[in-house]
């Protein structure tokens, strides 16, 4: 990927187009065309950049440091700032909450945890919305405006739903949200209540939302703003950007983030690509995805896969076989069919990464070690720690090398998570009623104590923490 020279200080537009990523097809349309998917062969499609004469890494690096310290709007956002490496003209009506600009933490606690001497926490539930799908609704929000879109649509089990519902209220568009009756967080339902939306609650799971969504899709007023959509995953990619830039261009060994319904990972394989095709970086990342074990059918194909699965050169399948009754806590990965399974494949095979699963124990304990280096997190992003330490006890990451996990969602998206764990009541229900609830032991819980209201008795309570 070649863009225009950085003095023009405009992006590439003119240059892009959305083409089909498989191999048998490879068809190319126009970047304002409103199309989630190929009109040919129903494939995966992704905004390509065509060359446009020379880019300076070097000059880029200064100009987004630069943008780094200015209050104007496009550059005070994350993902703006990079705008060169996004496809819309310098007159585009960008949609921004001052998205992006995440922290990086050290997490010393969790890193002992897994077995490593270090490891970095990105955390993208510091976004406006408390998630990391602020990054890419900047973006997919933006193209409705240009495309003139009234309506912005999306199935969502709470995060997408809630940034779709900010974004869309800033754009002054109408935005309707399908969500699975009685399966989202009270905190996302308030979110996306407070910002206005329509809220059409379904019977049924994600994917019978998104089935709808597809439908939806076709009417010329609605606007699909899902990880299907390709500008969705434009904004997400400018995590890896600005994850590269907190890291000084040194480039980690291993990059870990949560697998739903695959958008985050495709879009940090697509980001770190492109990176590597400028000459920002010169290797790639290992790329992992983790998922839930009672929602992770990307995972049981790359294990299924055996050997091939991390061969780059090995066709990818046709078919993903969903999960039909996905199950997890970790209700922000709750989804048995990803979309953009296919792109997130692609992309750890290409890094030499990992796709695999871990359990509601491991994952309940991993959010709980999160908050002991001082880091909230929902449910959702502690599998990323959680796949870590599988990771490491495993062999695939050695305890010396630099990893980053990444976490997606803010910890009071679920506060009521995090009371059960620690009360020790923390369970989840089989969906078909067949077993008991399946109960979540709280390894290290942190009750509340009942303390007389005395100096002595307090002192006391204090001694026994020690």
């Amino acid at each position: 990927m070649t863009l225009r020279a950085v003095k023009s200080a405009e992006p590439a537009a003119a240059n892009a187009s959305q083409c089909c990523i498989l191999p048998s097809c490879g068809a190319a349309f126009g970047l304002n065309d409103r199309i989630y998917t190929c009109p040919r062969c129903g494939g995966p499609l992704e905004i390509v950049c065509q060359p446009a004469g020379p880019s300076d890494p070097e000059a880029l690096r200064k100009l987004w440091a630069a943008r780094g310290a200015s209050h104007e709007p496009r550059d005070a956002s994350g993902v703006w700032r990079y705008r060169e490496l996004l496809p819309f003209e310098e007159s585009a009506p960008f949609v921004t909450l001052r998205e992006g600009n995440t922290p990086l933490y050290s997490a010393p606690r969790s890193a002992r945890y897994c077995g490593l001497e270090e490891m970095r926490l990105k955390h993208q539930g510091c976004n406006p919305t408390g998630s990391f799908k602020d990054t890419g609704m900047s973006v997919a929000v933006t193209q409705a405006m240009v495309l003139g879109a009234r309506t912005v649509v999306c199935a969502s089990t709470g995060n997408t739903a809630a940034s779709l519902a900010a974004y869309a209220a800033r754009a002054g568009l109408q935005p309707a949200i399908l969500l699975p009756r009685g399966q989202i967080t009270a905190a996302k339902l308030a979110q996306s209540m407070d910002y206005g939306a329509l809220i059409c609650e379904i019977d049924g799971n994600f994917d019978e939302c998104m089935r709808l969504i597809q439908e939806l899709g076709v009417d010329p007023s609605i606007y699909v703003a899902n990880s299907v959509n390709p500008f969705r995953i434009e904004g997400q990619k400018t995590v890896a950007f600005e994850l590269m830039e907190q890291c000084g261009w040194r480039v980690p060994d291993h990059v870990v983030v949560p697998g739903g319904n695959m958008g985050n990972s495709s879009a940090m394989g697509k980001g770190f690509g492109e990176l590597l095709a400028l000459g920002l970086i010169g290797r790639l990342p290992k790329l992992s995805v983790v998922q839930a074990e009672g929602s992770a059918p990307l995972a049981r194909l790359f294990a299924a896969l055996g050997a091939a699965a991390g061969a780059v050169e090995s066709p990818i399948p046709d078919t993903l076989a969903p999960v039909e009754h996905p199950r997890t806590l970790a209700t922000a990965i709750k989804i048995g069919a990803p979309v953009s399974w296919i792109k997130a494949l692609r992309a750890v095979r290409r890094s030499g990464g990992s796709i695999l699963s871990v359990s509601e124990q491991e994952i309940a304990d991993a959010k709980a070690m999160i908050g002991r280096d001082g880091i909230g997190c929902e449910p959702a992003s502690a599998t990323t720690v959680a796949g870590i330490k599988k990771l490491v006890a495993a062999g695939r990451i050695r305890p010396g090398e630099t990893v980053v996990a990444v976490l997606t969602g803010h910890v009071l998206k679920d506060p009521d998570y995090v009371s059960q764990y620690h009360r020790g009541v923390l369970s989840l229900d089989d969906p078909e009623g067949a077993a008991p609830p399946e109960r979540i032991h709280g390894t290290f819980r942190n009750v509340p104590e009942h303390v007389a209201a005395t100096k002595a008795a307090i002192l006391e309570s204090l001694e026994r923490r020690r």
